[in-house]
């Protein structure tokens, strides 16, 4: 039977699914990187829990491509090869711009004070060279546009890509000469929403996307 534990944002949260965070903060923090073997042991006594839900995050994350199995060694954090990357960044690209599609309106109200608000910091963040905030800020600025009542489905799905290529942060922390250049698309793609320009605005984002794969994939090849 699968354990639970009562957490304060959640009336339930299952064992294996905190070990499973666990583990993908160790991933995204950049303390496990691609090839390190999750130990079960490990995860059970940072999580305090006993290992058979540790085995079930594990067998989780494996079926999401956050880990792999490896004979005779176990599970270990997936590589992010190139193809990862074009094959990601693509569907990004794609359910990104259709999300704009979807909801086809002008971006006004609250939704524009919080989008700018995240503009307004990812400003800060680039001018004190942090990559890492405006790595959380870049992912707020796009579920800000995406999750609309007509396009809840593709946020969702949205979530789970978002979440594999930021692993450690690796985008910005490879390409840190992107940080204005997407703040600048970020604007170009703001401003078209606000003028209703929507298919303008879904263009803006689709390239957006591409120009981030490609910078992504130009870093990867000259660090080989």
């Amino acid at each position: 039977m699968t354990e639970t534990f009562l957490a304060p944002d959640r009336p339930f949260r299952t064992k294996a699914e905190l070990a499973a965070e666990h583990i993908k903060q160790m991933i995204m923090s950049g303390q496990t990187p691609p090839g390190t073997k999750i130990i079960t042991r490990v995860v059970a006594e940072a999580v305090g829990v006993s290992d058979t839900p540790v085995r079930e995050a594990i067998k989780q994350l494996v079926s999401e491509e956050w880990l792999v199995e490896r004979p005779h060694i176990g599970a270990v954090v997936a590589e992010f090869t190139v193809a990862n990357v074009r094959e990601l960044y693509s569907i990004r690209a794609a359910l990104t711009s259709l999300a704009l599609e979807l909801h086809a309106a002008p971006l006004n109200g609250a939704r524009l004070v919080a989008v700018d608000e995240v503009l307004t910091a990812s400003a800060r963040a680039i001018a004190d060279g942090d990559v890492a905030a405006f790595a959380r800020l870049n992912r707020r600025y796009h579920s800000l546009l995406c999750d609309t009542e007509e396009s809840r489905i593709v946020h969702r799905m949205l979530q789970g890509l978002w979440a594999k290529t930021e692993t450690a942060q690796r985008g910005f922390r490879l390409v840190p000469w992107r940080l204005p250049h997407s703040h600048a698309e970020h604007m170009a793609i703001r401003d078209a929403l606000v003028a209703g320009d929507i298919a303008r605005a879904s263009e803006l984002q689709h390239a957006h996307e591409m120009a981030a794969m490609d910078a992504l994939i130009h870093a990867m090849d000259g660090n080989r």
